[in-house]
């Protein structure tokens, strides 16, 4: 099957799943959304846990690459390392507040709506090589803490001829700017916002 059909068949599911509880999601609804036959869905994941991975695995994904543009300056431009920060915890918010699936994943409360795939590996004999993607271990919140600081500590380590903390405090910052986020995904904050709090915390010397 091509990406493409693919993606068409987790954004029929991804629908569905707006709509209506994980548990009342049929495949066939699913095939049928995207025009395709249910055999082809089942030859694409293998099963619904399958598909369940691979929407997991793809909203994972998406936000992570949104992590990446708001910390290249794609979501405002932002030049200044603090502020790149701040917009990887705005997005973070954001992404959370939009996607359940990002949230579930981010604050590990999955409701009983979602799909709730297993975290650990699950053999795989997939053809395809997208779903033995899907079927490799899913990240935990922690995990996220750790995706998230390193892809911001390699991004803001490159940002220009501006200078830089050492690499520790770099680290120490951006972990603290997730985890922040992460608070604020879990409670969010009543006057401010994640922005705000952000700001706040992270030291003046990341400013370039």
């Amino acid at each position: 099957m091509v990406p493409a059909a693919r993606e068409s068949l987790l954004d029929a599911a991804y629908t569905a799943l707006t709509r209506r509880p994980w548990s009342a999601v049929r495949m066939v609804d699913v095939a049928a959304a995207a025009g395709v036959s249910r055999q082809t869905l089942y030859n694409e994941f293998g099963s619904k846990e399958g598909l369940a991975r691979a929407l997991v695995r793809r909203e994972a994904d998406g936000y992570l690459a949104g992590v990446e543009r708001a910390l290249a300056g794609g979501l405002g431009g932002a030049v200044d390392l603090r502020e790149r920060l701040t917009a990887a915890a705005e997005w973070t918010t954001s992404a959370a507040r939009e996607n359940a699936l990002v949230r579930a994943m981010l604050t590990g409360c999955w409701s009983e709506r979602l799909p709730a795939p297993s975290p650990t590996a699950v053999p795989s004999s997939s053809a395809v090589p997208a779903q033995r993607w899907a079927d490799g271990p899913l990240p935990s919140p922690g995990d996220f803490v750790a995706l998230v600081r390193d892809r911001a500590v390699a991004a803001l380590n490159g940002a220009g001829p501006v200078p830089k903390p050492n690499t520790t405090e770099l680290a120490r910052s951006c972990e603290l700017a997730v985890r922040l986020a992460l608070s604020c995904v879990a409670a969010p904050p009543v006057e401010g916002g994640v922005a705000e709090l952000v700001r706040t915390a992270l030291p003046g010397r990341l400013t370039a």
